[in-house]
C-alpha cells in the first residue's frame, strides 16, 4: 500500500492521539462522583416522598386535633350553661338530676377526648420528630451531592480540556494522511477498540502477535510500507529491516 514517510508518521501519531482521547473519555465515564450524585439523588427522591407521606400524614393528625378541640371547647360551654341552669333551679330535684346527669355525661366524654388529645398528641410529636430526621438526612445528603457535583466539574473539565486538545490535534493530523487510508483506519479503529496500526516485527504482526509464514509473510512485504495482517486485518507498518 502507497503511503509517504510522513504519512505513516501521521497515521502513527494519530493512533496515540485516538488512544489517549479514548482513554481520557473512559477516564471522565467512570469518574467515581457519577455514582455518588446517581445513589445521592435517588436517594433524595425517596427521602422527598416520604417526607410528602409525613407531611401528609401531620395534617390529617393535625386536622383530627383540632376537631377534638373544636369539641372540647364547644362541651366546655355546653358544660358551663348546664351548671348555669342547675345553679338557677330552686326546689326541682328531678330538673337538678337531670342537669346532673348530662354534667356528668359532658364529663366522661371531655374525659375521653382528653386521652384521645394526649395520644394525637403523642402521635404528633413522634412525627414531627421523623420530619426532622428526614429532613436533616435531605440536608446531609444535598451536601454530598453538591460536594460530588463540584469535584466532578472541577475533574471533569480538566479532563474535557485535555480531551478537547487532542481532539484538535487530530484534525491538524487527518489532512496529512490520504483518504483511502483514513478510511480503512477508522473502520479497522472502530473494530479492534482503536488499535488500527502496528508494525510488522519479524515475522510477526506487532498487535495480534500471529506469526506470518511463508507466502503470506512474502505477500505481505512487498506491500511495503504498509500493509494488512492476513490475521487481524489491521494496517501493518513494514520498515526497511523487513523488505
Amino acid at each position: 500500500m502507497e503511503a509517504s514517510a510522513h504519512e505513516l508518521s501521521a497515521l502513527e501519531e494519530l493512533q496515540k492521539v485516538d488512544l489517549e482521547i479514548l482513554h481520557l473519555n473512559q477516564r471522565l465515564a467512570n469518574l467515581p462522583q457519577r455514582d455518588i450524585i446517581m445513589v445521592a439523588r435517588q436517594k433524595k427522591e425517596a427521602l422527598e416522598e416520604k417526607r410528602e407521606s409525613i407531611a401528609a400524614l401531620k395534617r390529617e393528625t393535625n386536622k383530627k386535633l383540632t376537631r377534638i378541640n373544636d369539641e372540647d371547647a364547644s362541651l366546655v360551654k355546653k358544660e358551663q350553661g348546664v351548671q348555669a341552669a342547675i345553679a338557677a333551679t330552686r326546689g326541682n330535684y328531678r330538673h337538678i338530676e337531670a342537669r346532673t346527669k348530662e354534667l356528668e355525661g359532658i364529663g366522661k366524654r371531655r374525659a375521653t377526648l382528653s386521652g384521645d388529645r394526649d395520644k394525637i398528641s403523642a402521635d404528633l410529636q413522634r412525627i414531627n420528630g421523623l420530619e426532622v430526621q428526614v429532613v436533616q438526612a435531605i440536608a446531609a445528603i444535598s451536601t454530598k451531592e453538591q460536594e460530588a457535583v463540584a469535584t466532578f466539574q472541577e475533574e471533569g473539565g480538566a479532563l474535557k480540556e485535555e480531551i478537547a486538545a487532542l481532539e484538535s490535534q487530530r484534525e491538524t493530523l487527518i489532512p496529512q494522511i490520504s483518504e483511502s487510508i483514513m478510511k480503512s483506519y477508522d473502520r479497522i479503529a472502530a473494530r479492534t477498540g482503536g488499535v488500527a496500526v502496528a508494525h510488522l516485527e519479524g515475522d510477526r504482526c506487532g498487535a495480534c502477535r500471529h506469526t506470518i509464514e511463508g507466502g503470506h509473510l512474502i505477500d505481505l512485504r512487498a506491500q511495503r510500507p504498509l500493509g494488512i495482517c492476513p490475521s487481524c486485518k489491521r494496517l501493518l507498518i513494514i520498515d526497511g529491516s523487513n523488505s
